[in-house]
């Protein structure tokens, strides 16, 4: 982002680039910078905070006035972690006869249509895949960890990029069960530590990189402190 912003800047365009972590933001140097204590995936803040997000953002168009370099830091810090575990019960298994995964899957569906209903598509599914696809590319993962290769198991794009499209997807599913927006990465916590779906994209990324893909395949199936 600080790159794109110099490239924008000598070409005559004037920029702000907003930064959660101090040690990114001063390194890369954005020709005018606004640092804001926010928990990462939350670059305004606080959600469905109107008046909040309209004051970082009054705070970084003002930077657009300086002449010089400049660095600023927004007064208010947010305290979210989102260690928190997110109270979003899984439908009990409707048909043994498929595997637990794919039933999961379909027993989501309800949740993922209120989620799309109440807030839009706020996790960005769809932009690789439909979510009529998913399911077809949760069984080529599944075949992935058997030991097919990415490329012969029917993976429908760069894994690391569907895999976002199927975290969307549960999240927005987990926006339909809960009664409120969670705190910031609580959707990502329960999408990989309680769903059967996110134990079969971990073991498809370790098989992946055990079998010599290059990093950027599977790296980023998850973040990287999975």
């Amino acid at each position: 982002m600080s790159t794109l912003a110099h490239i924008f800047e000598t070409a005559g365009i004037a920029t702000v680039a907003l930064g959660s972590v101090r040690k990114q933001i001063e390194s890369t140097a954005p020709p005018r910078g606004l640092l804001c204590d926010f928990p990462l995936g939350r670059p305004l803040g606080k959600p469905d905070d109107a008046e909040f997000q309209h004051r970082v953002l009054s705070h970084a168009f003002s930077l657009l006035q300086a002449q010089q370099p400049v660095l600023e830091e927004f007064a208010e810090s947010v305290e979210e972690g989102g260690a928190e575990g997110l109270a979003c019960p899984l439908p009990p298994r409707s048909n043994e006869e498929l595997p637990a995964v794919i039933d999961e899957f379909r027993g989501l569906r309800p949740a993922y249509d209120r989620g799309i209903a109440r807030y839009g598509n706020r996790a960005g599914t769809g932009r690789v895949i439909s979510v009529d696809e998913l399911e077809r590319a949760i069984e080529a993962l599944i075949r992935v960890v058997d030991g097919t290769p990415w490329k012969q198991a029917g993976i429908p794009g760069i894994p690391s990029r569907v895999a976002q499209d199927i975290r969307g997807y549960y999240e927005l599913a987990a926006l339909g069960l809960s009664d409120h927006i969670p705190a910031a990465w609580a959707g990502t916590n329960w999408f990989f530590g309680e769903t059967e779906v996110g134990e079969i994209l971990l073991a498809a990324r370790a098989a992946m990189q055990a079998s010599g893909e290059k990093r950027p395949i599977w790296f980023y199936m998850a973040p990287g402190d999975r």
